[in-house]
């Protein structure tokens, strides 16, 4: 990561803002089963639900290509188009640019970047459980995790892992049910059935 990108830490893509919306999200999915089709329609709508009040943790998982970034923008679309402030972080990039911040040639403060990504209103935390698992890493992802639990600062999560199984202290925090809550979006893959229309 370079200096240059520092203004671009925690802020979400605008074709990302544009295509990822509750109003485009496709609760008929890539040909799912009945239960599929609830589960979907039931993401979506407490998706939409965490969106218009905020409160505690919100945590969407499932295979790739369910729609878990799609909710997560979605409410960040929402809230941002009423005026709050988001930040928005890719798990892997945001632990890589932290790293970066503490080396001698950052010209940014690691202590100001840290500080932001633990306070922010809202903290969406994509693709959690991706990242490399280097000791550093797990402690800053872990400050991160138990500053928001501590403090029920509302906290956006979309993840592979099924944290209800998850061995060790993230997890635990993040399957506290008196903060939030984890929702299993089962579904076929969306990006398949998006291949198979541009072919």
């Amino acid at each position: 990561r370079n200096p240059e990108q520092s203004h671009r830490l925690g802020r979400i893509e605008p074709e990302m803002l544009r295509r990822m919306t509750f109003e485009s999200f496709d609760v008929k999915g890539n040909s799912p089963n009945a239960g599929q089709r609830a589960s979907l329609e039931g993401a979506c709508q407490l998706a939409k639900n965490y969106a218009a009040d905020p409160d505690g943790w919100l945590t969407l998982f499932g295979e790739t290509g369910v729609g878990k970034t799609h909710l997560a923008v979605a409410i960040a679309v929402e809230r941002l188009s009423q005026g709050h402030q988001v930040f928005f972080a890719f798990v892997p990039e945001l632990l890589d640019y932290l790293r970066y911040t503490f080396t001698p040639e950052s010209r940014v403060s690691y202590d100001n970047v840290f500080d932001d990504v633990k306070s922010t209103p809202l903290l969406i935390l994509d693709d959690l459980g991706q990242e490399h698992g280097s000791p550093w890493a797990l402690e800053k992802l872990y400050q991160i995790i138990v500053h928001r639990h501590n403090a029920r600062l509302p906290t956006v999560i979309t993840s592979m892992l099924d944290f209800t199984k998850e061995p060790g202290p993230i997890a635990s925090r993040i399957g506290d049910v008196s903060v939030g809550e984890l929702i299993r979006i089962e579904t076929p893959d969306f990006r398949i059935k998006e291949t198979r229309s541009r072919q």
